[in-house]
């Protein structure tokens, strides 16, 4: 049962192709990153427009390298929200004229659920893949715009147990490059800087918040922020590996103590990592020490973690079995939340 998807939410014109909700026939991304580097960041007009040119091809590419025509396959899933709203335009409308020609069902698909079912990927030509996540699982969402704690007792259900209330992980690791003099993608230039930087060379408090399980990273943002504004004062070089070692390290234990505790509180033993920011490599392997804890870890592999259409795939299958259908009048919901 493939299922064709097309994603578009931000920056990442992408499309692939998916058999029964986890084995991957072909994943197709083309990149705009090189184009948005002169900004700082996404131009989000400037995305729209990228995302007109790349699209036909992309899908193209997609049914070439799983040797299928539209026909074959049974639906059409495509990222309806959360996004840009030009970029979701774009996607949504090529599913739509893909549905509409073929006669197949649309299926439309939350990108933050795309997220989460990464994780059930892998490739088709893999022998014996990795057992799917069970549920019940405590689930953490962390990219660019988002940073939550969800728990999961069944396909496609969700119940938020915290949030972030003001920067998202990802974005509060943008924020910091900036501060450091690090260049657009911002995320893994600090990660990569980290690498050869003393993470207890600066103390940085783990955010507090009033709730439980709620996320808070715009004052290690501005604790960041003065630290390097001091060492100006004083004439002093920036560290800027120290630096960003020392926040990074903050960033993964506020994530991990805040996941592993509502875990515990529910009495679950699964634990998922799905996001942009899931590719951070001090971060996964923080994950994976869990299991060490007693806890089964899932995190999708790297190639599945930034944004691609074989989440969607995989989210838009567990739909189309459950008997979703979207009308061909459906619209983007830019700010959808994932529950």
């Amino acid at each position: 049962m493939p299922i064709l998807s097309i994603e578009s939410s931000c920056d990442e014109t992408a499309c692939a192709v998916l058999e029964n909700g986890r084995a991957l026939l072909a994943s197709v991304v083309a990149s705009q990153m090189d184009i948005h580097a002169r900004y700082g960041g996404v131009f989000p007009e400037v995305a729209s427009r990228q995302h007109v040119l790349s699209i036909v091809p992309v899908v193209e590419q997609a049914l070439a390298e799983a040797k299928i025509s539209l026909q074959d396959v049974d639906a059409i899933a495509a990222t309806r929200g959360p996004g840009l709203a030009g970029s979701l335009v774009v996607g949504l409308n090529a599913a739509k004229g893909l549905a509409l020609g073929s006669g197949k069902p649309l299926i439309g698909v939350n990108h933050l659920e795309g997220h989460l079912y990464a994780a059930w990927l892998h490739p088709a030509s893999e022998q014996n893949p990795p057992p799917p996540p069970q549920f019940p699982l405590m689930a953490l969402l962390v990219s660019g715009g988002h940073t939550e704690i969800d728990l999961m007792t069944g396909h496609l259900t969700y119940q938020r147990l915290g949030a972030t209330l003001d920067d998202a992980a990802g974005e509060a690791f943008d924020k910091v490059a900036r501060m450091l003099g690090l260049p657009y993608p911002g995320g893994p230039l600090v990660e990569k800087a980290a690498e050869s930087g003393d993470p207890r060379a600066f103390v940085f408090k783990r955010p507090k918040t009033d709730g439980r399980w709620d996320f808070s990273f715009s004052g290690l943002k501005t604790a960041v922020l003065y630290a390097v504004r001091d060492l100006e004062k004083a004439g002093k070089p920036i560290p800027v590996s120290d630096l960003a070692a020392s926040f990074q390290a903050t960033v993964v234990d506020a994530l991990i103590a805040k996941t592993v505790d509502a875990a515990r509180e529910h009495g679950v033993k699964e634990i998922l990592l799905a996001g942009g920011v899931s590719a951070n490599g001090p971060l996964r392997q923080a994950f994976l020490q869990l299991q060490n804890d007693g806890f089964t870890v899932h995190i999708p592999r790297l190639a599945y973690c930034t944004d691609n259409a074989a989440m969607i795939a995989a989210a838009g299958w567990f739909r189309h079995q459950a008997g979703e259908r979207a009308a061909l009048d459906v619209d983007v919901l830019p700010t959808w939340p994932l529950s």
